[in-house]
């Protein structure tokens, strides 16, 4: 399958054929480092894991453009995908020459300046782009494989949750009139940023009680701003109560709809709210309150405790919120749950409610 012969310059020239006939040569100083190659190479070829050298001369970044310009990308998947690529440190190596101490030097980087969640999404999109690269036999191992990554803190630990005084005092006090709804709709409704954004006069029907999320706004500035359908699985109907639907009458009525050829945009004044604006007026709203520490995201997490707090279950909540799943629902919010000793207690306690003896007349009297 090999040979190894010594040139006339006093290399050591190894070669060998692969399964398709073709021929691969090297050259050494010592025979012992061209028979250590050659014992490789055709090990490789007959485990079947045989990987052609010229693939493992392209560079990280060569590789993560080639692979990523072949996947399907969800809306806003595909610029994280690239911001991730472009900030290892290893975009210049040849991918055979990348190991796993690269990949872990590059984590502990981002861990000591990024966001746990960012990290970890990062590595993510990395370590795809190497597990493709093996299945592609550009490598034989991904170098990302079993790399420790910094630990998210516990959902209970993390979460923030405003309490209905702090959302109230929110939506009283919000400087601006026409953006009370959208606080609304993120807090009652359990809306996301983009949904809200996205939403239309028409989405709402006010004698049903129903909201009807059928888009969602995505981008960080007004140029980059576009609609697009909801997150996968994420279209759906939310049921809102009577103030709800009173305070969007209310702001159809006095702060009006905006928009062309028959679109009624609810929010923003004649452009639509993005990321960096809503953002705005959100920062806007809370500092005066002593707010500062929630996000508009956290308003979501203010819905969903309210639904468990009245004895939503998990496929209720799941629903309401569209997760895709009801994995998701649990992992993030399983703590806000009554603990399963909790629910024994009482039902021990409805037994014991169930099997009392009626009073005697005497006790009745």
């Amino acid at each position: 399958m090999g040979s190894i012969k010594k040139r006339d310059n006093g290399k050591w020239r190894a070669r060998y054929r692969d399964a398709a006939g073709k021929e691969h040569a090297r050259h050494f100083a010592r025979k012992v480092d061209a028979q250590a190659w050659l014992d490789d190479e055709t090990a490789g070829l007959v485990r079947g894991d045989w990987i052609d050298p010229r693939h493992g001369t392209i560079t990280f970044a060569q590789w993560f453009a080639d692979w990523s310009g072949r996947q399907v990308w969800a809306d806003g998947t595909l610029e994280a995908a690239q911001q991730a690529a472009a900030s290892v440190t290893f975009g210049a190596l040849p991918m055979r020459k990348i190991l796993r101490s690269h990949v872990e030097a590059w984590v502990k980087g981002m861990s000591s300046t990024l966001a746990v969640s960012t990290t970890r999404m990062r590595y993510n999109y990395v370590h795809q782009s190497f597990r493709a690269a093996v299945r592609d036999k550009v490598i034989r191992e991904a170098p990302s494989d079993g790399v420790a990554l910094p630990k998210l803190a516990k959902a209970e630990v993390a979460m923030m949750i405003p309490t209905p005084e702090q959302v109230a005092a929110a939506r009283l006090g919000c400087p601006d009139s026409a953006f009370v709804g959208f606080i609304a709709v993120c807090a009652y409704a359990g809306l996301r940023l983009g949904e809200a954004a996205g939403l239309q006069v028409g989405d709402v029907d006010f004698l049903r009680r129903e909201i009807r999320v059928r888009r969602q706004v995505q981008g960080q500035t007004q140029a980059g701003t576009k609609v697009v359908p909801p997150k996968a699985g994420s279209a759906r109907t939310v049921y809102i109560d009577d103030q709800l639907v009173e305070l969007l009458s209310k702001h159809v009525r006095d702060v009006g709809a905006w928009g062309d050829h028959g679109e009624r945009w609810l929010f923003g004044r004649g452009t639509l709210l993005n990321r960096n604006s809503a953002g705005h007026l959100w920062r806007q709203t809370r500092k005066p309150l002593g707010m500062d520490a929630f996000t508009l995201h956290d308003l979501r997490h203010f819905y969903a405790s309210g639904l468990i707090a009245a004895g939503c279950d998990v496929v209720t909540v799941q629903h309401a919120l569209e997760h895709s799943s009801p994995t998701i629902t649990l992992n993030t919010y399983s703590h806000l749950w009554s603990k399963a000793e909790d629910r024994t207690r009482t039902a021990a306690t409805s037994l014991w409610v169930a099997a009392a003896p009626a009073p005697s007349r005497e006790e009745a009297r």
